[in-house]
């Protein structure tokens, strides 16, 4: 029985797609790559896939225009979205098409390995090789969500279940944008705006625990949502 997880990745440039396939096959995935958005449609129309890696700026079908004509036969299936572009009306119209998530080139394969277990994580399906940490370095500090500690040089702080969630996942997206909604989803099980400023208070509350290391910090991307920037 083949338990890998199947991914239909789009990338025009002939390199990078070659690239990302062969790394993401050397870490057990499935990889379907086509090289624009008409064949992809095509592909996905035909066969089941777990997870979409979709570039932006595409031929014959952008990469915009392909997510929206998938979730309109699938509402689920998790999308990621590769760009060059880095303005913030592109990047909510990512969010809009159906996004799960994006990423900025260029990137490491260790980061988009890491968004795309995290993806799968909270979509409920996994990649099999792949344990969720429960441990961080974060600059000079150690945050244990299990023990829901942050720990730095001798002094400890024990964290609320609240701040110890919104951590974790400013973690698991480090140096990358942590969608507002999805946060307020994962975190209040819905995003109004009620919920929308508690989160703030303790977006507030963490600034305070982290202001210890001058390298950390966690930036608001405004319209979107929130980053943990690691210098170090």
């Amino acid at each position: 029985m083949n338990d890998k997880i199947k991914v239909l990745l789009t990338e025009d440039d002939p390199n990078l797609g070659s690239l990302l396939s062969q790394y993401l096959k050397a870490k057990e995935f499935d990889v379907t790559l086509c090289i624009d958005g008409d064949k992809a449609y095509k592909e996905f129309s035909k066969q089941h896939f777990d997870f979409l890696i979709l570039d932006v700026m595409m031929p014959i079908k952008d990469g915009y225009t392909l997510a929206r004509d998938i979730r309109t036969i699938n509402k689920n299936v998790p999308i990621l979205f590769l760009t060059a572009k880095s303005m913030k009306d592109d990047t909510l119209q990512g969010f809009n098409a159906g996004a799960d998530d994006y990423m900025f080139k260029p990137f490491s394969m260790e980061e988009l390995l890491a968004r795309i277990n995290a993806i799968l994580r909270r979509t409920g399906n996994k990649n099999q090789d792949e344990e969720q940490p429960t441990e961080f370095t974060i600059g000079r500090y150690n945050f244990n969500y299990e023990r829901q500690t942050l720990i730095i040089g001798n002094k400890s702080e024990k964290l609320t279940t609240k701040e110890c969630e919104l951590l974790n996942l400013l973690c698991l997206y480090k140096n990358a944008v942590l969608e507002r909604n999805y946060a307020l989803n994962k975190i209040w099980g819905n995003d109004n705006y009620f919920n929308g400023r508690s989160m703030d208070v303790y977006i507030a509350k963490l600034r305070k625990y982290l202001i210890e290391d001058s390298e950390l910090e966690i930036v608001n991307v405004h319209g979107v949502g929130f980053k943990l920037v690691d210098r170090t």
